[in-house]
């Protein structure tokens, strides 16, 4: 028995040292362990596939950096002899990375000057606060906003709003329910005193003292608190879960909205580099823009029906304007007053960030020739990371407020020399510009730069080595599926994927076997790499899944099988629109049932 103590004791420990120093286990392991692949098979494909399934584990398992892992390529393919160091290293600061780069520095002006803030209250204001509306109006203003700024900023600056709604709807219907047991209580009391004028018999003093007002006052108190507390839970988990998954939702409507689109538009370029730009901002907008109102309104739907229940009259309101209604309106009004007119500031960066939409989308809209048509004539000179540039450098130029000279103060007279000169070097002190660098090195994810050019290496990588054609080759059996299988199955595989595994690994590990696989099969490669990069986005089961689950999680209302339960859901209703969309308008848009000259690429160069 003593030895059965001691062995389990030991089991236990070694356990726990296991699972302490688990990140350098798998460091030091994951490459020995896979160290034959190479030695066995020394060829050029076997090389690049082992780096690639050492970068996979890493990225999977996060024992070290996601951004230190997409350097790997840097040292391991010139030490393998697949690509030398130079060309590796030009990847890693390519055009999607300044696409990148510009949309963000944009959006970290937003951020700055709270212009994001006032916009979301304003739209709130207007919707109305009725629960359905409510829920759709924070929905709305998330996915809208989370299109041009990170989703993480959108799901932590929304969250708190929607928790101080909520809160002053319990507390004013605390109050109503209160006043109106109150006044219950005092009118039975009165209607008691008129008629018991005369001593009870003793027996029936139990009776009345059961029938006091005071003791039914409480237990109705108490029973309505409990009954509110329970609604309000119900209410607070729908709206958290509203807002975080909105922002995944809506971050998938723009090219820059979310990394993986930007990868995907990297690895298109990389890949086929005679693809014509057929992935810009206007043309992902305009696939992705509807499928996300979709996703969007069926979302809504799905949380309605599971948080707030089918009563549409009870939930809309029908025209009801209540006292709830109006306390809660009365917050974010008094959330919206607290900032104040809207300063030069907000409205040139406003200024700034509608001319970098319309310039996106004017840019080659392919309807019609864009502005930057006649510039490209004779190649991609002007490209939507160009625009994204430009404007992000007027930020560091416009002053935050308008240049003027202080008028002269004849008070100045009565003032010593001192007080003079220090009054004048203060009305003469230049207003700082719209974004300074200070800011942009807090806020700016530089991990996000490295990971991008990691997933641009792996692609060259696997086609320089001939682990595309490989790969390629060995998929080529899928030709005898439907096209609409193979595509429905991949986005299930993926959308499966993400849950455990960051949504820019994903995309990076998969979208370059994805090309592969349609080049063989005659397939056009966005029919596949356009639904799969969506749905790498739609990490809606797991807090850990994605950082907008885990902001709303971390309050606390939530529980690990609340977004389980919904997060299913809504992870096959998304499936469902982006194939919905991907055999209907983005068949249309792209061409997706013809199989692209610009694709058969046979090449062994990046």
């Amino acid at each position: 028995m003593p030895n059965n103590s001691v062995f389990c004791l030991l089991i236990k420990e070694t356990g726990r040292f296991l699972w302490t120093y688990r990140n350098y286990l798998i460091i030091f392991i994951t490459p020995l362990v896979f160290l034959p692949l190479p030695v066995i098979i020394p060829t050029s494909e076997a090389k690049c596939g082992y780096i690639i399934i050492v970068m996979a584990l890493y990225w999977c398992t996060e024992c070290m950096p996601l951004a230190v892992t997409a350097l790997l390529p840097v040292i391991l393919f010139p030490l393998l002899g697949i690509m030398e160091s130079g060309k590796v290293c030009v990847l890693y600061l390519k055009d999607s990375n300044m696409l990148f780069i510009g949309g963000l520095l944009v959006a970290i002006a937003v951020e700055h000057w709270n212009l994001h803030k006032r916009i979301a209250l304003k739209v709130l204001l207007i919707v109305g606060v009725r629960p359905a509306l409510l829920m759709l109006g924070f929905m709305s203003v998330t996915a809208f906003l989370s299109m041009w700024i990170s989703n993480t900023a959108t799901t932590a600056m929304m969250v708190p709003i929607a928790q101080a709604v909520l809160e002053q709807l319990s507390n004013t219907e605390a109050e109503r329910d209160e006043r109106e047991l109150r006044e219950g209580r005092d009118n039975q009391a009165f209607e008691m005193a008129e008629v018991t004028t005369t001593k009870l018999p003793l027996d029936n003093f139990t009776k009345q003292q059961s029938q006091d007002p005071e003791s039914g006052y409480d237990l109705a108190l108490e029973q309505r608190r409990k009954d509110r507390e329970a609604k309000y839970l119900l209410l607070n988990k729908g709206m958290s879960l509203s807002v975080c998954y909105s922002a995944s939702i809506g971050g998938t409507a723009t090219l820059t909205g979310t990394t993986p689109n930007l990868i995907l538009k990297g690895q298109m370029d990389d890949i086929f580099p005679g693809n014509g730009d057929v992935i810009n901002f206007a043309s992902w907008f305009g696939f992705a823009f509807p499928n996300m109102v979709l996703m969007l309104v069926l979302s809504w739907l799905w949380l309605q029906c599971m948080y707030l229940g089918l009563n549409f009259k009870k939930s809309f309101g029908c025209g009801l304007n209540t006292e709830l209604d109006r306390e809660a309106y009365k917050v974010m009004k008094e959330e919206y007053k607290k900032l104040g007119n809207m300063k030069f500031a907000e409205a040139g960066i406003l200024t700034i960030f509608v001319l970098l939409v319309v310039l996106w989308f004017s840019r080659e809209p392919g309807f019609m020739p864009g502005w930057a048509s006649e510039l490209n004539r004779n190649g991609q000179f002007v490209t939507d990371g160009t625009v994204a540039i430009l404007m992000s450098t007027l930020l560091f130029i416009i002053p935050s407020q308008l240049p003027c000279i202080s008028s002269y103060n004849a008070e100045d007279d009565h003032d010593d020399g001192e007080n003079n000169t220090r009054q004048t070097e203060r009305k003469l002190k230049a207003p700082e510009a719209l974004l300074n660098w200070k800011v942009v090195h807090e806020r700016m994810p530089w991990n996000i730069v490295l990971l991008l050019g990691g997933g641009f290496a792996l692609a060259s990588g696997s086609e320089v080595s001939g682990l595309s054609i490989w790969l390629g080759e060995s998929l080529a059996p899928l030709k005898s599926i439907p096209p609409f299988a193979i595509s429905l199955l991949l986005c299930l595989l993926v959308g499966t994927f993400t849950e455990c595994s960051s949504n820019t690994a994903t995309t990076t590990l998969f979208l370059p076997i994805l090309a592969s696989m349609a080049t063989a099969i005659e397939l056009h490669p966005l029919y596949v790499m356009l639904p799969c990069t969506i749905c790498a986005s739609l990490a809606f089961m797991l807090p850990v899944a994605t950082p907008p689950n885990a902001i709303a999680f971390s309050y606390g209302t939530l529980k690990v099988v609340d977004m389980a339960k919904a997060g299913f859901v809504l992870n096959i209703i998304g499936i469902l629109c982006i194939n919905l969309g991907i055999n209907t308008w983005g068949t249309a848009m792209f061409r997706l049932d013809t199989f692209p000259s610009w694709a058969n690429v046979t090449h062994g160069a990046p």
